[in-house]
């Protein structure tokens, strides 16, 4: 989830559960502790530049570490707060708070390390968007009430609006992967792998990747209230490294970094349809029908032992913004 967001949940989760004379403590400890989850970004180096991709939502997200989180998180605020409260409930308040960390970012599509150590599977809900407005808008009324009022009412509903929402994505979702599935039942395709995820900043408009034969079929479903509309996107061959880069061999620098990006992006790879030696990450694009990927890994084949290097591609032009809107409000 945006970092923001992510704040704004822990404090009023905090909020939730602290005095009516702490409530405005609580909340700043609650903002403040979780943030310390991302820390992980940091973990980066310009000599490998997938380090970055492998860090960030790791260790610092998972639930075994919620413990040592939040009492991180209180030695740093307690030398500012210790004159006005105990460390104890500075600990209790970053406790509540950082637990909301790892959970709030495995409801995205992007891949947290809740189970670390003992899995590193990248788990990942897709039941809500890495931003969504609606949600962090309500996060922050409940907030400014509790704040305002030193009464922890309006968080505690504000908690039950999180949950209810969240819950409201898990149907969507439902909703969104049932129909993808009908439609690759209509082209008598027979879906190998499946993903559904939610566009940005809304729970109506998904993007649906799903692999069969080698290829993967790329569409934009508009799960409405009741009704529902699929537009039907892209396809593209799926990347296979012994097929495509039959040159390389595991003694080589850029073979190893093309497997662990195939770990990150959990195999949905193709290779960037305008982009010479660029596999993208087939799950993310600025257009829900697009097979041209938000990032990917320029490879040096030229240089098979130099590394990868990781790009982003985030520009929208008009076209695309107008096209992404008239599905959403279709």
């Amino acid at each position: 989830m945006d970092i923001v967001t992510q704040g704004l949940l822990g404090a009023v989760v905090a909020q939730a559960g602290a005095k009516p004379s702490e409530v405005r403590i609580a909340s700043l400890v609650g903002f403040c502790a979780p943030l310390l989850a991302d820390a992980d970004a940091l973990i980066r180096s310009t000599e490998d530049p997938l380090l970055v991709l492998e860090y960030h939502r790791h260790f610092s997200h998972a639930l075994l570490f919620i413990p040592v989180g939040a009492l991180l998180a209180s030695l740093l605020l307690w030398p500012f707060l210790k004159k006005r409260l105990a460390f104890k409930r500075i600990y209790l308040y970053a406790l509540l708070s950082y637990a909301t960390a790892g959970f709030l970012d495995a409801c995205t599509s992007y891949g947290t390390h809740l189970l670390w150590p003992f899995s590193d599977e990248r788990i990942a809900w897709s039941i809500i968007s890495i931003f969504d407005p609606v949600f962090s808008l309500a996060l922050i009324a409940a907030l400014v009430i509790g704040v305002l009022k030193y009464q922890p009412l309006a968080a505690r509903i504000g908690v039950l609006f999180a949950a209810a929402y969240l819950s409201l994505g898990m149907v969507q979702h439902e909703r969104a992967e049932s129909l993808a599935q009908r439609q690759a039942q209509q082209r008598g395709h027979l879906i190998e792998r499946l993903i559904v995820k939610p566009t940005m900043a809304n729970l109506l408009l998904w993007r649906s990747v799903y692999e069969t034969d080698g290829r993967y079929y790329v569409d934009a479903i508009r799960v409405g209230l009741p009704d529902s509309k699929v537009f039907t996107g892209d396809n593209v061959q799926a990347f296979d490294i012994k097929r495509d880069l039959p040159q390389l061999t595991d003694k080589m620098r850029v073979y190893h970094d093309i497997q662990r990006f195939v770990f990150f992006s959990d195999g949905f790879l193709a290779w960037h349809p305008e982009r010479a030696n660029v596999l993208g990450d087939l799950r993310y694009a600025m257009l829900p029908t697009s097979i041209s990927p938000l990032w990917g890994i320029e490879l040096p084949l030229d240089a098979p032992n130099e590394t990868a290097t990781f790009n982003t591609y985030r520009t929208m032009s008009a076209t695309e913004r107008n096209a992404f809107l008239a599905m959403l409000f279709y």
